[in-house]
């Protein structure tokens, strides 16, 4: 652990170094001809369990979740992009009102609430007293993932949200204190933060294909799918940083400050050596996609695919209105 004592850094006000990865994920990315129908589903979806207060917030985040969504999944159906898009919002909204909102403030009350989720997730019947618009919201979700996805699916689609809730209640303890977080424990529960895995989860449920044991715990998907992971967070962090640094407060818990304590370098340095880690994560993305594809129609070349588009989802949306400053 790095014991140094905790340095505020300015927010940046010139450019710095932002990863190239036009080689890897060149774009233009293919995007759903159900665009439009999401925004409009998700705004009614937020009517029957209102999770966000603000109209201006409701249209941003529906918004941003049409349009990430319909870059994840352009060739799933309807209902595909609906579901979702519809789970998306739920993560999101939780943690941007009780995990990044209320979470740092009182951990307690955000590990009470995400209690109640996770035994909405274990099937648990909930009292009236403990039935909020997240918790309606997350049995209307589960209901309709159970109707589409194999046991084994939804085992594991359970699992990254729980992985999910962790995650937000991990990152809202140490929002205000990241000198006392190391590099490697970031790197491991980024992804978790940033929900790419549960992402991946859903696109195997709604394109309808599945990985035996075996094909899953391959070198080639393992790196496929742990380097997609670590884009997703990374790009995310460098996107995000001078909003949050304009906050004040402590430097945000980020890449590039867990960098610049890890390495003693200043903030520019810290881009630098961030857009470089993102952009051999996305080599590393783009060389097992493509032998992944190599054999066209099968559930490898399927999973590649369904991969690839996540990762462009991830890249098109750190450019989206959200993360000006």
């Amino acid at each position: 652990m790095n014991n140094t004592p905790h340095t505020t850094f300015p927010s940046p006000t010139t450019p710095l170094p932002t990863p190239d990865l036009q080689g890897s994920f060149p774009g233009p990315f293919a995007i759903s001809p159900h665009a439009e129908a999401i925004e409009q589903h998700t705004a009614l979806w937020l009517h029957s369990f209102p999770l966000v207060s603000s109209p201006n917030e409701l249209k941003t985040l529906c918004n941003i979740t049409a349009q990430g969504v319909a870059r994840v999944l352009p060739a799933a159906d309807q209902d595909g992009v609906f579901l979702c898009a519809d789970l998306f919002l739920w993560l999101t909204a939780f943690d941007d009102t009780h995990g990044e909102t209320e979470g740092a403030r009182d951990t307690a009350r955000l590990a009470r609430r995400i209690s109640q989720c996770v035994h909405v997730l274990a099937g648990h019947d909930q009292p009236a007293s403990e039935t909020n618009a997240y918790t309606a919201a997350l049995q209307d979700l589960l209901h309709r993932f159970r109707e589409q996805a194999t046991p084994t699916q939804y085992l594991r689609l359970t699992a990254h949200l729980r992985d999910n809730l962790f995650g937000i209640l991990w990152e809202a303890h140490h929002l205000d204190r990241p000198d006392q977080v190391t590099l490697n424990d970031y790197r491991a529960m980024r992804p978790h933060t940033v929900f790419v895995r549960t992402v991946m989860a859903t696109a195997e449920v709604v394109l309808k294909y599945e990985l035996t044991e075996n094909q899953r715990a391959s070198t080639a998907v393992r790196e496929l799918e742990n380097a997609v992971a670590d884009l997703a967070g990374w790009i995310n962090d460098l996107a995000s940083y001078a909003k949050e640094a304009e906050r004040g407060g402590p430097n945000p818990l980020s890449l590039p400050t867990l960098l610049i304590q890890h390495h003693a370098c200043d903030l520019e340095e810290a881009f630098r050596q961030a857009s470089r880690m993102c952009e051999d994560q996305a080599s590393t993305a783009r060389l097992r996609i493509t032998e992944l594809s190599v054999n066209g129609k099968n559930s490898l070349a399927d999973h590649a695919r369904a991969v690839e588009a996540v990762a462009a989802s991830y890249v098109w949306h750190i450019g989206h209105a959200r993360y000006e400053r």
